[in-house]
């Protein structure tokens, strides 16, 4: 930790608390994070949030080539430092979320992300990753704990919801490593933990991924309303036309969306395409 210290002041780093920046230092938790990841000479990885380098230059020791991607271009001095000498990472200084992220991909290899990542940019990183990329092959990220209970979440919990659904179509996630907020720098409110989230090929074959999205939308809408109430104020359908599409997908009338499975949604998202409610 103290040898980070020393790099950042002496380039005159200042933190910034809109960037969520909290920085990781210890070698055997760098190393663990990595090893967890599964990265081999073979991988590309793309790091978002890079931060001073500490887990890219990690990553760099594994794998073929590292893109580090991070928002604060304050961190050059201190990359050209931590990162000196290593040939196979590219650091770009671009909002990852902002980005066309299928003209980057026409640019690289397939991929898995590797990152300490921002918490305030989590819920909607994850979400491009399973709704734009054609590339990525999986995740193996640090998030807040909360969240990553969340992405790992099982239907009839409290944490189960729109983006555990989300996950569960086209990859499985996990917690592999639980991480205490006293190995950061600065020192967040939270503990983290670190979640692998491996993509499959038509993990839960749907008619069509869209309607999916939109089927889980409508059904954590309002948690607290019966998914019959949820589609008829979301999809614009009368009380019997509802009953009628539940029955066809064997859902309780009076069941809510958090009570459902992903591959309950899956099915009951193929019922509305079926009776044309969604394409």
């Amino acid at each position: 930790m103290s040898e980070l210290k020393e790099v950042l002041q002496k380039h005159g780093f200042r933190f910034k608390k809109q960037f969520g920046q909290n920085f990781l230092s210890d070698g055997n938790l760098l190393r663990s994070i990595v090893e967890s990841s599964g990265v081999t000479k073979d991988t590309t990885v793309v790091e978002i949030g890079c931060g001073a380098g500490t887990l890219t230059r990690v990553l760099a020791e594994s794998a073929k080539k590292v893109y580090a991607f991070d928002i604060d271009r304050d961190l050059q001095p201190v990359l050209a430092e931590t990162l000196a000498g290593l040939d196979n990472v590219e650091v770009l200084f671009r909002d990852f979320n902002k980005m066309d992220l299928s003209a980057f991909e026409a640019e690289i290899d397939d991929y898995v992300v590797v990152a300490n990542l921002p918490y305030y940019i989590t819920t909607p990183l994850v979400t491009k990753l399973l709704e734009e990329s054609e590339k990525a092959q999986g995740l193996a990220i640090m998030v807040q704990e909360e969240v990553a209970e969340r992405f790992c979440a099982k239907e009839n919990t409290p944490e189960y919801g729109s983006i555990t659904a989300g996950i569960a179509l086209k990859g499985s996630a996990k917690i592999v490593k639980r991480v205490s907020r006293n190995l950061f720098y600065p020192r967040p409110n939270v503990d983290s933990a670190v979640v692998k989230i491996d993509f499959e090929k038509d993990r839960i074959p749907v008619k069509s991924t869209l309607a999916y999205r939109q089927t889980v939308k409508c059904a954590f809408l309002n948690r607290r309303k019966t998914l019959e109430n949820n589609l008829v104020n979301v999809f614009s359908l009368t009380r019997e036309q509802a009953k009628g599409i539940l029955a066809q997908a064997n859902i309780d009338e009076k069941a809510r969306g958090e009570t459902l499975s992903p591959e309950r949604l899956a099915y009951l998202s193929d019922v509305l395409v079926e009776h044309g409610v969604l394409q």
